[in-house]
């Protein structure tokens, strides 16, 4: 028999879709070129360290790429695609570059220290919930805070008079309360060690047992049927009026968009957390520095 005859069409195979091409697009990164510049430095320093002898980019080009994915949250497919790198080099370049940050990140009995040194006597404390994404299984609920109705980690912070960040508590579940991280982290005992006082919201009523000599100072609460006085609304005021430079501390911290809701994973959120704050203490010398000039 004749072989069939083949339409010669259907061979053809179909064109691309026009306008598929990678496009690449600007962004700003509003960040002084002092922290650039200490990123690199700090990268190169590690290179040299571990004696790696090429990167794919420059430390130069590095320290942008893992600034901008902290500061505006820029996916790592996109940073990946225009830089001509995989997503999997961007996530270890942020996990790299974290790690070196964290490790510089003052811990709780150096930064009493620190204050006391500098001849301070009170320290600020507070705490946040930086929301994570809704996860599988048992975490799912331990992660869920009943007080945000959404799911996060909880971290306690200490700020000095000028809300300067002095230290963060590693990530505990959402569910936590910041009275009972507060104990975990022992913090009353650290604070009379030092001789220093704190000052607290009204999450922390009770934290401290020596009704004599307090160490945490807080606001009184109002009771359902013994409403406060206008003598402790006005020591309420007070301690709220001197909190302020917290809640403004915080503001800082989570101006680094990649808090808005954390895509790590929860392992990693101790680590970052502290890199951001020495992100975030280097970005604010940096403006005390330009208002004194």
């Amino acid at each position: 028999m004749p072989p069939a005859a083949v339409d010669s069409s259907c061979q053809r195979k179909p064109a691309p879709p026009g306008g598929t091409e990678t496009v690449v697009y600007q962004s700003s990164l509003h960040l002084s070129t002092a922290t650039l510049t200490f990123l690199g430095d700090l990268l190169r320093g590690n290179l040299k360290k571990i004696r790696s002898r090429w990167r794919k980019l420059p430390t130069g080009r590095i320290a942008t790429i893992v600034l901008a994915v902290l500061r505006h949250d820029q996916r790592l497919a996109d940073m990946a695609g225009g830089n001509r790198i995989s997503a999997a080099t961007v996530r270890r370049w942020v996990l790299e570059v974290v790690e070196l940050l964290a490790a510089r990140a003052e811990r709780l009995e150096r930064a009493l220290k620190k204050v006391t040194r500098k001849g301070g006597h009170v320290v600020l404390v507070d705490g946040t919930l930086i929301r994570t994404r809704r996860r599988t299984g048992k975490d799912n609920r331990r992660n869920y805070s009943g007080k945000h109705k959404a799911h996060g980690l909880l971290f306690l912070a200490l700020t000095d008079e000028r809300g300067r960040l002095l230290w963060l508590s590693a990530a505990c579940p959402g569910r936590s309360s910041e009275i009972t991280t507060a104990r975990y982290n022992k913090l009353v005992e650290r604070l009379r060690a030092h001789e220093l006082g704190a000052i607290g919201d009204l999450g922390f009523t009770g934290l401290d047992d020596d009704v004599d000599n307090p160490v945490v100072i807080t606001g009184y609460k109002a009771a359902r049927n013994k409403p406060l006085t206008s003598a402790k609304k006005q020591v309420n005021k007070l301690i709220a009026s001197v909190r302020a430079v917290c809640e403004h501390a915080f503001a800082h911290l989570k101006n680094w968009r990649i808090l808005t809701k954390l895509r790590l994973h929860v392992r990693h959120a101790t680590t970052l957390l502290r890199a951001l704050l020495v992100l975030t203490n280097l970005e604010d010398t940096r403006c005390a520095l330009g208002q004194r000039s």
